[in-house]
């Protein structure tokens, strides 16, 4: 709901406001944003006096003596006004002057929001505030849009400016948030990594200075994603006052938390105005993408849910949003690009045996695609390992009742390649100099429309003929270059925001064509997991790293901000092919689990028993699936301590399921206390742990204590004795309330700690994973 009174402006979700009003010069003064409040009665409360201006610090002017925008909370900033902080938006005027200075003109409340041009953005009921400011000085004109997401406890802001000036203008910064808080009582979060290590959360506690999260990758990046969350000290994942940021674009980008001398705090987001520039004439304008932003007074855990809540809502389009994702067998690490049609015609009989619904060729199949240094580009089918073509290949597994994916890299061209020899002036890149190359390949410049129609066409052309039903989409390398030879030299600060407009405007024509398509975006990895590609995407592959343990770490890291609906999880063979670390195939499978479940592994190389395993796997995702998918996911503390805890549970608590993790064993630690979450308190539940069975081989020279002969280690007796004789897990049934199990806690059977082991007994080793069910009853 929007309110306005005698100028001002509310903004209320179910939870939470957000208020500002304008002030007698004109601009606009930030009041609050946090818990929900009421200002019928009177807002004085939330405004700070001033009398005298402070020290040296600037008026704004004399008509207004005690106004200075040095420390003040506002809702735009420029230079030149007396406001020396981190600017929202900096120019530069024809005559070369950089001081802007936007004052209140009018305003509109619409009962939705208004088409975006160039950019995607959120969809759904919501109401929008649309603010237009004039510059004192000069015919520009700044919008700032507010769109209230009541139900989900976001907001969303965006700028649009217009220039009416006879001379352009130049753009060098023109962010798309900013918001002011009176005090500092923060700590911020920020989730940094590279390829294979994405999404590690660091806390820092803020003092005086500038905190920066940004890419100049040319993507989101997998250096320092756009999600950014501020939160009290003292906050926790159940308790304490957050603030979520995000951003739906998926080019550099730039988030700046400022602390002042006065004690004020400045949030900033936007397009990464490093290299950027953007020139605009007389009649045009430029949009700023959408920033996302939530709070909740009752920590970490409530903020995920707007985010996710959001993010499945109103981003995420398409027939995919809300249906259950098919579980996929991916080719890549099983034979990387030594396949034919018969290996993976086998492969594909093995894994429909195993419950396996959609069968994904990855890198290999176009071209003389084998080496990842040539054929990028020539995206048509190779005749060598596909004689009856695509087509032919996908009624075989269609005919095993299987659908077909596919994965492709549009955006990118090999040296060797049909399409570098015709078009060689299509790469991004400086001419006469030397193009520098990332993975063996080059970028593809889609600031330029016949590429962008070209690479169109041809997907177009692939979807059309070859019967697939979800395609990966990859881009493996950043940009070193950011030059393309269709700007002139005086505007090639506008080429990065360029590309990310000709890639949206590519996907869009795409899916429109086929959005019954599933599409799962990937970027080498986590290189472009952000709200731009999921308004695109229903998934997004967020790591090329499927070690269990690393991935735990890295999904976690992703459960902040965005649902388990869009992450893709993979259960691959051991040694990992990343990080050649071992972990038990229950375990990969139970932390793939909590997200789209995939396998890439050669299951011809399976035992019987991981064989059998699998098929209990799928059997047990399949009838769990949309929970696993859509439920509500809830983090524990304890997985900020080297043990992975969280839970997900159903829309109506009915169901949950909690995941435990062990990293690393600490010896003579038998208890352990399941953190549960998210229940009905009113509810009686029944918990159980998901039944698994252990080798004997896991058991070592141990099993020699119950065993009536000898059995010598890795010996053939040892494996005729494994064939026969499985130890089975541990049981837990335990029956209490909703509030007994959230409150108290759950104390598990105790883990084996050298002294005994039985029935009773919990075999859980380093890496040792397990899942419980709680139903109600």
């Amino acid at each position: 709901m929007i309110t306005q009174n005698d100028k001002v402006f509310g903004l209320h979700t179910k939870n939470t406001s957000y208020c500002f009003r304008v002030l007698e010069s004109g601009h606009l003064e930030h009041l609050h944003y946090g818990r929900k409040i009421r200002m019928e009665d009177g807002y004085l409360p939330l405004v700070e006096e001033r009398t005298f201006v402070e020290g040296n610090a600037i008026a704004y002017d004399n008509q207004y003596p005690g106004l200075s925008f040095e420390n003040m909370c506002l809702e735009v900033s420029t230079l030149g006004t007396g406001d020396v902080r981190e600017p929202m938006v900096q120019l530069t005027y024809a005559d070369g002057s950089t001081t802007s200075d936007f004052r209140y003109d009018s305003h509109e409340i619409l009962e939705e929001m208004e088409d975006r041009e160039t950019l995607p953005g959120s969809y759904g009921t919501c109401e929008t505030l649309k603010m237009k400011l004039k510059d004192a000085n000069h015919n520009v004109w700044l919008y700032l849009y507010y769109q209230v997401y009541e139900e989900c406890d976001v907001i969303t802001r965006s700028a649009k400016i217009v220039n009416e000036e006879k001379e352009a203008i130049q753009l060098n910064r023109f962010l798309s948030n900013q918001v002011d808080f009176d005090e500092n009582r923060f700590e911020l979060l920020t989730f940094h990594g590279s390829w294979t290590n994405e999404m590690n959360r660091d806390t820092v506690s803020l003092t005086h200075g500038i905190y920066v999260n940004d890419s100049k990758t040319g993507t989101s990046s997998n250096r320092s994603n756009p999600l950014m969350i501020l939160k009290d000290e003292d906050a926790s994942e159940d308790y304490g006052d957050c603030y979520g940021f995000n951003l739906i674009y998926s080019g550099n980008h730039f988030e700046a938390v400022e602390v002042t001398g006065y004690e004020k705090v400045r949030f900033l987001s936007g397009i990464q105005p490093n290299g950027f520039s953007y020139e605009l004439n007389m009649g045009e304008a430029f949009e700023s993408p959408e920033a996302i932003m939530t709070f909740s007074h009752e920590g970490l855990n409530e903020m995920s849910h707007h985010m996710h809540a959001f993010v499945q809502d109103h981003v995420v389009r398409g027939p995919w949003r809300t249906k259950e994702r098919p579980i996929l067998i991916n080719s890549w690490e099983s034979f990387y690009f030594d396949y034919n049609q018969s290996k993976l015609l086998k492969l594909a009989k093995q894994a429909k045996s195993a419950g396996v619904e959609l069968f994904v060729i990855d890198d290999g199949w176009f071209g003389e695609r084998n080496s990842d240094d040539c054929s990028l580009g020539d995206w048509d089918v190779n005749p060598k390992k596909f004689p009856g073509g695509l087509m032919d290949f996908t009624k075989k597994i269609k005919a095993l009742d299987m659908e077909v994916g596919i994965w492709i890299e549009p955006e990118m061209v090999n040296e060797k390649s049909k399409l570098y020899e015709e078009h060689p002036d299509w790469i991004v890149g400086i001419p006469n100099q030397r193009q520098a190359l990332g993975r063996n390949q080059y970028i593809l410049d889609l600031t330029r429309s016949e590429v962008r129609d070209h690479i169109v066409a041809k997907i177009c052309a692939l979807l059309e003929t070859s019967g697939v039903s979800y395609v990966k989409w990859d881009m493996n390398r950043i940009f070193t270059d950011q030059y393309s030879i269709s700007l002139p030299a005086n505007r090639q600060g506008e080429f990065m925001h360029r590309y990310v407009m000709g890639l949206y405007e590519v996907l869009g024509r795409i899916t429109s064509r086929f959005p019954e398509v599933l599409l799962e975006s990937c970027a080498a990895s986590g290189n472009r997991f952000d709200l731009g590609m999921l308004c695109y995407s229903q998934q997004i592959w967020a790591s090329d790293n499927t070690d269990a343990v690393c991935r735990a770490r890295i999904q976690y890291g992703y459960s902040y901000g965005y649902p388990m609906s869009a992450l893709a999880c993979h259960v691959s063979s051991c040694p990992n092919h990343q990080t050649l670390r071992n972990t038990p195939f229950e375990t990969r499978f139970q932390v793939a689990a909590f997200g789209v479940l995939g396998y890439e592994c050669n299951i011809a190389e399976l035992s019987s028993f991981e064989l059998e395993q699998m098929k209990e796997q799928i059997r047990f995702y399949k009838e769990n699936r949309k929970n696993l998918q859509f439920g509500t996911f809830y983090r524990s503390e304890d997985s900020t301590k080297g043990n992975y805890q969280w839970i997900t549970v159903s829309k109506d608590q009915r169901k949950a399921y909690a995941f435990l993790m062990q990293k690393e064993i600490h010896a003579h630690h038998a208890a352990c206390k399941l953190k549960v979450r998210g229940l009905n308190k009113e509810f009686i539940y029944e918990l159980k742990n998901r039944p698994l069975k252990f080798s004997i081989k896991d058991f070592g020279s141990l099993v020699n204590t119950v065993s009536p002969v000898h059995i010598k280690k890795d010996s053939i007796a040892e494996s005729i004795a494994d064939r026969f004789v499985k130890m089975d897990s541990e049981k837990e049934h335990k029956v209490a309330s909703g509030d007994v199990f959230m409150y108290g806690g759950v104390k598990l059977r105790p883990s084996f700690c050298g002294v005994g082991y039985n029935e009773n007994t919990r075999f859980f080793t380093e890496y040792g994973s397990r899942i419980y069910v709680i139903q109600a009853i």
